[in-house]
């Protein structure tokens, strides 16, 4: 087996960090015998040493010396970190206002409580209210008038307080 050389772990490591923050789900790269297939896990992904490992094992198996990855960019720091995201709990049509041509029930930098009416979801012709699941400062609303979503898609950013 070929260990990872210090200079190849610290390549490997910017270019998931660098995966991660642009929400890549998946990446392949392939170069003659190399073969390599990362795919993040959403709950969570995969650690440092156990990649580091994988792509150990595919180069010995390859028969090839460690190449050198490309460097990742620095990504700016996320000013929507930390912000609690309120989801989707069905399928359907979403509508930010209680009726065509009314004012939406939310917009960014409104105070929301929790259980307070956000939204609605058409679904199967029923009309489903969607409430807030916390109460703070509407950040950014991620779905526009109208748009199909699905289960567990983000619908607001909110920031709590």
């Amino acid at each position: 087996m070929n260990p990872l050389n210090p200079e190849d772990t610290q390549d490997l490591k910017q270019l998931i960090e660098f995966l991660k923050e642009n929400q890549v789900a998946e990446f392949e790269l392939d170069r003659g015998d190399l073969k390599i297939r990362l795919k993040m896990a959403q709950a969570a992904p995969a650690g440092i040493s156990d990649l580091a490992s994988l792509l150990a094992n595919a180069r010995a198996a390859a028969g090839q010396a460690p190449a050198t990855l490309p460097q990742a960019a620095a990504a700016p720091v996320d000013p929507d970190a930390g912000l609690h995201i309120v989801k989707s709990p069905i399928v359907g049509t979403f509508y930010g206002s209680p009726s065509p041509g009314a004012g939406p029930f939310v917009s960014p930098g409104d105070h929301v409580d929790k259980g307070q009416v956000i939204g609605i979801v058409e679904a199967m012709k029923l009309m489903n209210e969607i409430e807030s699941d916390a109460t703070g400062e509407i950040v950014k609303c991620f779905v526009s008038n109208g748009q199909p979503i699905e289960f567990g898609q983000p619908l607001y950013s909110v920031r709590l307080g």
